[in-house]
């Protein structure tokens, strides 16, 4: 009785054979397939291999893990003193801008019948031309100096011309940004 339930489900009489024909082509397909996978996985499997084999190349898990414990702990000092380096940056750039950055000098003979220059005007100026003048007058008998402030670029006390000129070639001194 059974083998007949399964005659009736399987129908052999009526089966064509050219269904289990398409069913193994469509099988080997599917196997070569599979297979063509599989042997582009080894491949890919073995070049990874490879990379891990080079990478850990003369150390073990332990070293290597050392290794990477240690290009971390140089990597966060690098960043630490990157940070302290740009604070210090900043503070060089705050303290260079009240240094006196713009300089002249003018020299001049201070009565016209002595000769060689020896009297002389020196300017100081920092980025916001801020500073002094200093005046330096030679005689035969004595030598006197001078000093006044200047801020902003300009002077409160009346300039001389050596003064003005000294001033204004100071003042004139391009700092590069």
């Amino acid at each position: 009785m059974e083998s007949n339930v399964l005659r009736s489900l399987i129908d052999v009489e009526s089966f064509d054979p050219g269904y289990l024909f398409i069913a193994v082509i469509g099988l080997s397909v599917l196997v070569i397939i599979l297979i063509v996978l599989y042997v582009l996985n080894l491949l890919k499997v073995k070049k990874l291999s490879g990379r891990l084999d080079r990478f850990c190349m003369g150390s073990d898990a332990e070293s290597l893990e050392e290794e990477i414990g240690k290009i971390i702990e140089d990597n966060q000092y690098l960043k630490s003193t990157t940070e302290q380096h740009k604070g210090n940056i900043k503070t060089l750039y705050k303290r260079m801008a009240m240094a006196c950055q713009k300089t002249a000098l003018v020299k001049y003979d201070a009565l016209d019948q002595m000769g060689g220059q020896l009297s002389f005007v020196i300017v100081m100026l920092d980025e916001k031309d801020n500073g002094f003048i200093l005046n330096s007058v030679h005689t035969s008998a004595t030598n006197y100096i001078y000093s006044k402030e200047v801020r902003s670029g300009e002077c409160d006390v009346e300039l001389g011309i050596e003064e003005e000129t000294a001033l204004e070639k100071a003042k004139s001194v391009k700092i590069p940004k």
